[in-house]
């Protein structure tokens, strides 16, 4: 195996640095332009807003709140203020033999205030509080999750652009070499145009020559095809223009040498995102739990209004007052409700577990089947080097037969279409291999984002 990594090395090394720079500048612009990554982006910041709501939760609360209230008629009081004082001050004159003391008639208070006002500023803060607690323990973990979730897709969109990349740079591959066999193909017609005008060749060779001439064309019209949806799919996850020019030198195969190495290493899983988010999705059911099994825990809150009341809009100092307090609230009993919460987020905590297990299992299955993917698509891309270099081989010594009459028509163009087959089969199979070499650092998460 050691031999065709060198030769494949050495023919590949020219193109080495500059096209790893070139699909570099297209992960880093798609990272920077995808929408559906702008999209996660916005719900990370979401989360980020909704934690520091919860922070905002512990903090004191200040508002202004005030009333008018004016009204008359309906029920009312008597206060029987004269018939107490009146006697009092009868006597109270015949002692001074004077009028100092009039007599005062009795008063009927109504219940409703009449041009009563009370402004206030209240102050409340909670003081024991446990769902905020662990409301806040939650939403802290949700937003982990969430960029967790921002990691994934990022993740995902490198393999795509990788993947796309690969396949528009083979399906140009495919145009030049359809375009090659296009050439040779006429330049055949010719000649057997030109033996049958001079009476060397016949007619047979000439209609032979042009329905290679039509199947060429088609194919490569197909290419063509295949290229440029392969050119909207690309410009479309970059978020560009569906008719933007790719750059189309040839990718960074040096990376082929690697191919043995990535097979062999046993890379742990453990850090893929999609794991450390379902930890996080058992950590934040469980601490539902510890919330919902603390249904009983007292909430104690405080609050201060420093505020003024009087009639008539009248702001002096015997209307200013404040005024202080607590409140406390005990459950007691909501009709098992709670209980059946407890069990509810138990099995919520136990279908987490089980998730994250199958999520294992699968990340591991998938990346084996990467691996082996990419050791069979490696195979197959040796053996069509070898396949292309004896194809080359066999068209010089058939042409050459064919020059000297040892060969027939019908063998040189079998040895031109032997030779196409040959370059789009070693085409094909070295971006099969490029993309399994993506889906592979996929499945392993090692491409480092900056």
């Amino acid at each position: 195996m050691r031999t065709p990594f060198i030769i494949i090395s050495l023919l590949l090394l020219s193109t080495a640095v500059f096209s790893q720079q070139t699909l570099d500048d297209y992960v880093r612009e798609g990272l920077e332009n995808n929408l559906t990554l702008k999209q996660k982006h916005i719900s990370f910041d979401k989360a980020i807003l909704s934690l520091k709501i919860a922070n905002g939760l512990f903090m004191p609360t200040i508002g202004l709140q005030g009333n008018y209230t004016s009204g008359d008629g309906g029920r009312s009081i008597a206060i029987p203020v004269g018939d107490m004082l009146n006697p009092v001050y009868a006597t109270l004159n015949q002692l001074t033999e004077s009028n100092q003391f009039p007599q005062i008639e009795n008063v009927s208070e109504n219940f409703f205030p009449k041009n009563f006002y009370d402004v206030k500023v209240r102050t409340s803060v909670p003081i024991i509080n446990t769902r905020l607690y662990y409301n806040r323990k939650i939403t802290e973990q949700q937003a982990v999750m969430q960029e967790y979730e921002v990691d994934i897709y990022k993740r995902e969109l490198v393999r795509n652009i990788k993947v796309a990349y690969f396949s528009y740079l083979s399906a140009m591959e495919a145009i030049s070499i359809y375009e090659s066999a296009m050439t040779r193909a006429l330049e055949n017609k010719r000649v057997n145009e030109s033996l049958m005008k001079n009476g060397k060749g016949l007619h047979a060779y000439v209609l032979r020559s042009e329905s290679e001439v039509e199947h060429i064309r088609y194919q490569l019209s197909d290419a063509k095809k295949q290229a440029e949806n392969a050119q909207m799919y690309f410009n479309f996850i970059l978020n560009r223009d569906r008719s933007a020019t790719i750059g189309t030198i040839s990718y960074s195969k040096d990376e082929l040498d690697e191919v043995a190495k990535l097979i062999s290493e046993d890379v742990t899983f453990e850090q893929r995102e999609e794991l450390k988010q379902l930890r996080q999705s058992v950590v934040l059911a469980e601490n539902v739990l510890k919330m919902n099994q603390l249904y009983w825990a007292p909430k104690l809150s405080g609050f201060v209004d420093l505020g003024s009341q009087n009639q008539d809009w009248k702001f002096h100092s015997n209307s200013r007052y404040y005024l202080i307090g607590v409140q406390l609230d005990v459950p007691l009993f909501s009709g098992f409700t709670n209980r059946n919460k407890i069990n509810q987020t138990k099995l919520d905590v136990n279908a987490t577990e089980i998730s994250r297990t199958i999520v294992g299992k699968q990340i591991d299955m998938n990346t084996a089947m990467a691996r082996s993917a990419l050791r069979t698509s490696y195979e197959g891309y040796v053996s069509a080097i070898k396949q292309l270099e004896a194809a080359q081989s066999y068209l010089r010594l058939i042409d050459k037969g064919y020059q000297e009459g040892i060969n027939s028509f019908i063998e040189a163009i079998d040895a031109r279409n032997q030779l196409t087959s040959a370059q789009l089969q070693a085409t094909i199979k070295e971006y099969q291999t490029l993309i399994a070499i993506a889906n592979l650092e996929r499945e392993n998460a090692t491409y480092t984002f900056n």
